[in-house]
């Protein structure tokens, strides 16, 4: 009898975290977006911003807001990788810009666009495509103002696909799932249990690494990413992290110096950040000037000598991703 209501009590546990999402089986598969703008729009957290005002401010200066186009480095860094990667290697079966395939572009989009798996392989040859034509309306603008507007117009679009609210606290809330469940559609996955004022998401689960080095890790990984037909590496931030800080006695997490200590927030930098530069490095400059006679046609000479020491005082190596 005893069993008995132990396995009654966690069947009616199970079934209160269900109805707030947090112990979901694994939901259908959604529609495959055929267009960036689908994309986006599945994707866009703007409304997100209505309430959570401060953070979603802080999360539109982020790099978080612009990991397609970067700095915008990254864009055309995903050409490369098709120019100079995938047009390239003999299997890949990219010959052209209308071979690319979803699969093709999660070398960078596993990190950069994870929900580029919800998308249909037009959509990746839109991105290749809308990259082309931005850097080249980049270029002729220079010299034709006229290009300026077309160059603007393609920028937005591609800063259109990016991390945003609802990829790290819906698709990619929850990490192990058969323990804790899949995010469920209509969720929103933080730190508490609940209702929320939101007609597509109107249920708040529990996310139980959100707050963990872990949950980085899921981007910010490892090394390869050996589970790609074309392994790449380059995210290695959180094993730097797990296998060089932590042995060392490092106990602060990714969120703890990002978010917290920074005071930035949802504003998440790196290394070109200045606020993260002072954080994380300790520089030391010593300079020698000095007269050296050099032999009697030459006379003398003035020289410095500058020493620099650079101490990382990250928790993993710099510059990383």
């Amino acid at each position: 009898m005893g069993v008995l209501r132990v396995v009654t009590v966690l069947f009616l546990a199970c079934l209160i975290w269900s109805s707030y999402g947090f112990c979901g089986t694994e939901p259908a598969e959604v529609p495959k977006a055929k267009t960036i703008a689908e994309l986006a729009a599945r994707y866009d957290a703007s409304s997100c911003g209505e309430c959570h005002i401060e953070q979603y401010e802080q999360w539109e200066n982020s790099l978080h807001a612009v990991s397609i186009l970067g700095t915008p480095r990254t864009a055309p860094t995903v050409l490369t990788s098709v120019d100079m990667g995938l047009k390239l290697f003999p299997f890949s079966g990219v010959k052209t810009d209308e071979d690319v395939e979803v699969r093709h572009l999660m070398m960078c989009a596993k990190c950069h666009l994870p929900q580029l798996d919800e998308a249909t392989d037009d959509v990746a040859k839109e991105i290749v495509k809308t990259i082309r034509d931005w850097m080249s309306a980049s270029r002729k603008a220079y010299d034709d103002e006229a290009y300026e507007d077309v160059a603007d117009e393609l920028q937005e679009k591609i800063a259109s696909l990016n991390i945003s609210c609802l990829v790290c606290h819906n698709k990619k809330a929850i990490i192990h799932k058969w323990m804790d469940g899949y995010p469920q559609p209509d969720t929103i996955y933080a730190f508490q249990e609940g209702e929320h004022d939101h007609p597509d998401f109107n249920k708040l689960g529990k996310a139980p690494a959100l707050n963990e080095s872990i949950f980085c890790g899921q981007c910010h990984g490892l090394g390869p990413n050996f589970e790609l037909d074309e392994p790449s590496q380059c995210a290695t931030a959180y094993g730097s992290y797990l296998f060089a800080y932590i042995p060392e006695g490092g106990q602060h997490t990714c969120q703890e110096c990002h978010m917290h200590k920074s005071g930035l927030g949802h504003d998440m930098q790196a290394y070109r950040n200045e606020t993260m530069i002072k954080m994380a490095f300790d520089v030391e400059v010593e300079a020698m000037s000095l007269f050296w006679r050099k032999d009697s046609v030459d006379g003398v000479i003035p020289l410095g000598v500058i020493n620099v020491e650079i101490y990382n005082k990250s928790g993993h190596a710099i510059p990383d991703g």
